[in-house]
């Protein structure tokens, strides 16, 4: 039997370009019980793989690959143009919409906690009627949004109904549990702005210069994993398209968790910054 250490750490480096710290590795297999142990190295690759992607990198991988890092001056706004070879694991730090109005998206928090949620051009409030045993059943009171014409009363095949939660709260999937908590009905249509940071700590904004499936927020968690690969950055940003970003998945939880939840009150902070500057250029 091979050494589970070796095929682990070989394993997560050739099919996922990400070179796991020893002492990482170490405390993982230390934390996996003799059942765990025994079962085939595939599937105690498949665990580490997922504890890695739910990990922070800047603890979890090497730092001794220059190749698998930023550029510490790749924030330099002077260097015009430059490329990133890689393969470059990174985590998303923040994640934001520049296609939608500051004022559009805290509205859109506020009506999901007033129970409310957009379908088409209707305001849809969901309403617990008592329901089956698993209290399943809901009655929607809808309404047009304001400045929007009444829309038929048929039901469309509209993907943001997916958003409208059961009577339990719950929803068909993660991602529209995700959305709705954000206070979206749906994947946001982006250009996306995003933070990321490399294994040692460097981090560096990113712009969406073409459409990335997978990027948006309600689909891309804070502390989610992506791998850059002959990127081009730009006055020290990194420009992003389908060619030069692999997603790898996972997520930070407490990163992500404390995202969601400061998300309104950064949001309204940053409004009343852009109020305030043009009273102090008078």
């Amino acid at each position: 039997m091979s050494n589970p250490q070796e095929h682990i750490k070989n394993h997560l480096l050739t099919a996922k370009c990400l070179s796991v710290s020893q002492p990482w590795l170490s405390s993982f297999l230390a934390s996996t019980s003799q059942q765990q142990q025994r079962a085939p190295l595939s599937a105690l690759t498949q665990t580490a793989l997922f504890r890695l992607l739910a990990s922070d990198f800047t603890r979890s991988l090497s730092t001794s690959v220059p190749s698998a890092l930023l550029p510490v001056d790749i924030s330099n706004p002077a260097v015009k143009e430059r490329r990133v070879p890689g393969p470059v694991p990174v985590q998303v730090l923040d994640i934001e919409d520049i296609g939608v109005s500051l004022w559009s998206q805290v509205e859109a928090i506020e009506r999901v906690e007033r129970g409310e949620t957009l379908k088409g051009k209707e305001i849809v409030r969901v309403v617990n009627v008592g329901g089956d045993d698993d209290g399943n059943e809901q009655q929607q009171q809808q309404q047009p949004a304001p400045g929007g014409p009444r829309p038929p009363s048929s039901d469309d095949d509209d993907p943001t109904a997916a958003a409208v939660p059961d009577a339990n709260g719950n929803r068909d999937n993660n991602n529209t549990m995700a959305n709705a908590d954000l206070g979206l009905s749906g994947a946001t249509h982006g250009p996306h702005r995003l933070v990321l940071q490399d294994a040692a700590g460097t981090r560096v904004v990113a712009f969406e210069l073409k459409p990335v499936e997978g990027v948006a927020i309600g689909k891309l968690p804070i502390g989610a994993k992506l791998l850059l690969r002959d990127a081009t950055v730009g006055r020290g940003m990194v420009l992003l398209s389908p060619e030069s970003v692999t997603l790898l998945g996972g997520k930070i939880e407490a990163m992500d968790a404390a995202w969601r939840k400061e998300r309104k009150a950064n949001l309204l902070a940053r409004l009343a910054e852009m109020e305030a500057q043009p009273a102090r250029e008078r």
